[in-house]
């Protein structure tokens, strides 16, 4: 007889309920919503902006039915879009008094649906990709000149450190196109200042030239160094704008390079478009400079700074925890330095710290600073729109080598994380502009779920018929054997968090007709089996364990196509992809395993067996000479 041990029957009820719950959550749909997200490291999304805005919306008389929080926002679910665009005036109103220095970004959003009591299972709905949900699609063009410039600026900067430090006199460095001009007097200054830059410049390809009576050095990028120098800028822009678009809250947003020099951006989801605007086109850059220490020492110096009467080369900032001291205007060191910043533990405190890592140029600018200004402190500030923001400002302890600084002083473990964060991804390596924009509305994406849908429902309808026609009650079976994979592989989906587009629906077709395969094949050699005269229990014994090779054939080798797919593909293709081969993998535990304890379930505890609901059995007619 055929029968499963306990042990399968049980995994295969257990991955039913599991494939079920999973599946759940995409029946409840999407929520209006209004995020709320700090875009200032100074400010932290708490327990205390939560009851915050809960006031808010009350206050203006408006019901949400849900506010949730989570490390970098809070969200507020709302019944219908007219309540949300209400709330988020409201909120931004009260968040953002003065909208020409906003620390909070209040955006529209899209929440699931689904019940508390699922949610607290970790059972969340797939993602939906721009073509099914709807949103807003960029495309940014990188100025890769404005990279080589800001490039160039700096190393003007590490060559007049250079040169002050191999003690040649020089009279200027200035960049002038795509080049930077050293001029000298005489030419053994000049030729002492060639051997010291060529040491410590080996991207720079000199040239030596003539201005009047005066002698110059002519310093230009090496091509290698230029294109080095230019994909790093892409890479680093999308870096950022990954951190930026947190801001948002968008799901599964896809930022990808496209070409040598332009970012695609597509963010599903998104109702707020000038806010994506905002927040991608945003310019930010990191500064290190001196604290006029002698200002901030004194109340009366400080009372008057605060009325905006500053002492001359200083501004004036409010330092986190809201102590305020006056900065100088003179930048000793930028962002461009930075190669890396890590949170960390001081070795001797146990404080949090952030441990920083600085490129060979970096090193030597700062070491400079910090042997000149033991015992002063020095201010990290971010700067956005023309604003600054000091996110830390130490006292410099000793002079600083090697290229490895520590940046610790009333941090928390979560406030280091924030600040390795701002400081590795805070700021664009070079400008960009947005080319090209798209809306998808959601009205389009609920046209192309229903198109997907319908299409796979026919589909599925179409195979269930014949399946049952054909093969009578084993056709039932393989009917209820290609729900259990549709389940198992729509579970997965929203498992992984996966994002779902249309070519993801085209792959749940293609999968469909992949599984249905595997219990035609099943079906086809239990019919063979009887054929040949063997007993009803036999031929479903020897059915399943002999089309279970071939079928196990088949699917490697269409599952190495979609690993190829998955592999080198990119874009809507690894979206097919990903469906493709977890299709594959879900079809052979239903076709084989699901159907199989189905089959033992009606025909297994029956001793006495004559027949199979198979439908006709075809025998050979007698062969005649």
């Amino acid at each position: 007889m055929n029968r499963y041990p306990l042990w399968k029957n049980a995994t295969v009820i257990i991955a039913l309920v599991l494939g079920l719950l999973y599946t759940l959550p995409n029946f409840f749909g999407e929520a209006p919503a209004v995020q709320v997200s700090s875009v200032k490291a100074t400010i932290k999304v708490d327990t205390a902006l939560m009851a915050r805005v809960e006031d808010i919306i009350k206050s203006a008389g408006i019901t949400a039915t849900g506010l949730h929080a989570d490390p970098n926002s809070i969200r507020v679910r709302l019944a219908d879009t007219d309540t949300q665009l209400r709330a988020k005036d409201a909120i931004e109103k009260a968040l953002n008094p003065d909208p020409t220095n906003s620390s909070y970004s209040v955006a529209l959003n899209l929440v699931a649906n689904s019940p508390e009591w699922l949610t607290s299972l970790r059972a969340l709905p797939m993602y939906l990709g721009l073509d099914l949900r709807g949103g807003v699609h960029f495309l940014l063009q990188v100025d890769m000149n404005g990279a080589l410039t800001k490039r160039l600026d700096g190393t003007a900067a590490d060559l007049r450190s250079l040169l002050r430090e191999k003690s040649v006199r020089h009279l200027g460095i200035n960049r002038e196109g795509m080049s930077l001009v050293v001029k000298f007097r005489d030419a053994e200054t000049r030729d002492k200042a060639r051997t010291a830059i060529a040491n410590q410049q080996p991207d720079l390809t000199l040239s030596e030239g003539q201005d009047g009576s005066d002698l110059k050095l002519v310093a230009t990028l090496k091509p290698q160094a230029g294109k080095s120098i230019q994909e790093f800028a892409v890479k680093q822009n999308i870096t950022t704008l990954h951190n930026r678009i947190n801001e948002l809250g968008v799901a599964e947003p896809i930022i990808q390079q496209q070409g040598a020099d332009r970012i695609v951006v597509q963010l599903p989801g998104v109702q707020d478009t000038a806010k994506a605007k905002d927040i991608l086109g945003r310019t930010a850059t990191l500064e290190l400079r001196m604290v006029d220490d002698e200002g901030s020492a004194s109340p009366a110096t400080m009372a008057a700074a605060a009325q905006g009467q500053l002492p001359a080369g200083t501004e004036y900032y409010v330092e986190r925890g809201g102590h305020p001291l006056l900065v100088k205007k003179q930048v000793m060191l930028t962002g461009e330095r930075l190669t890396d910043a890590q949170p960390g533990f001081d070795n001797q405190t146990q404080e949090p710290a952030v441990h920083l890592t600085l490129d060979s140029a970096g090193a030597r600018l700062f070491k400079d600073l910090t042997r000149e200004n033991v015992g002063k402190r020095m201010a990290i500030l971010l700067v956005e729109k023309g604003k600054g923001e000091v996110v830390t400002a130490p006292v410099i302890r000793t002079e600083i080598g090697g290229g490895r600084v520590q940046i610790s002083g009333r941090m928390s473990t979560q406030e280091a994380n924030d600040v390795a964060l701002l400081l590795r991804a805070g700021s664009l390596a070079a400008p960009m502009d947005i080319i090209e924009e798209r809306t998808i509305g959601p009205s389009l994406g609920a046209e192309n779920i229903s198109k997907g849908l319908h299409s796979t429902i026919w589909g599925f309808t179409a195979i269930a018929v014949f399946m049952m026609v054909y093969y009578l009650l084993f056709g039932v079976v393989s009917v209820l054997a290609l729900s259990a994979n549709m389940l198992f592989l729509i579970a997965l989906l929203s498992l992984l968090q996966a994002t779902l587009t249309l070519p993801g629906i085209a792959a749940i077709a293609l999968a469909l007709g992949m599984a249905i395969d595997s219990n035609v094949l099943i079906n086809e050699r239990v019919r063979e089996e009887l054929r040949n005269g063997a007993t009803p229990q036999a031929a479903i014994l020897a059915g399943y364990e002999r089309a279970w090779a071939t079928i196990l054939d088949s699917n490697v080798t269409t599952l190495i196509v979609g690993i190829a797919l998955l592999i080198f593909g990119s874009g809507p293709v690894r979206g097919f992809a990903v469906v493709h081969c977890l299709g594959i993998l879900t079809s052979l535990f239903s076709s084989v395993v699901v159907s199989r304890a189905l089959v033992n379930l009606i025909y297994g505890r029956r001793k006495k067996l004559t027949s199979l609901s198979i439908g006709q059995i075809w025998k050979p007619g007698i062969a005649t000479k």
